[in-house]
């Protein structure tokens, strides 16, 4: 399993809105995550700087990737993007974070 780390940027005053969406997240999204080897996905807020924190457990780099093409992961972005820093194609604007410290 790997541990995949990395962050995305709010716009202020959707902290709130982000949470709400999140908690109401679509059955399909939440599948698709799990068919392309998504699990243990928590995401975190700092609030003084608006930065979110994704961690996230995949199978495999590869088969996670396929998952930015899935009809729902659009519909999401598009869903999402007036809440936080995008793209041209609505994905979020994400950094991968580097790996430097696990314990099971």
């Amino acid at each position: 399993m790997i541990h995949k780390g990395f962050k995305m940027k709010l716009y202020p005053g959707m902290e709130a809105e982000y949470e709400k969406r999140h908690k109401e997240l679509w059955p399909e999204m939440r599948e698709s995550i799990r068919r392309h080897g998504g699990r243990n996905y928590s995401i975190f807020l700092d609030k003084e700087t608006l930065t979110l924190f994704g961690m996230i457990e995949i199978e495999s780099e590869e088969e996670w990737a396929k998952q930015a093409d899935e009809p729902v992961n659009r519909k999401w972005w598009d869903f999402m993007a007036e809440l936080m820093e995008t793209n041209p194609d609505n994905s979020p604007v994400s950094e991968d974070l580097l790996p430097v410290f696990h314990l099971d």
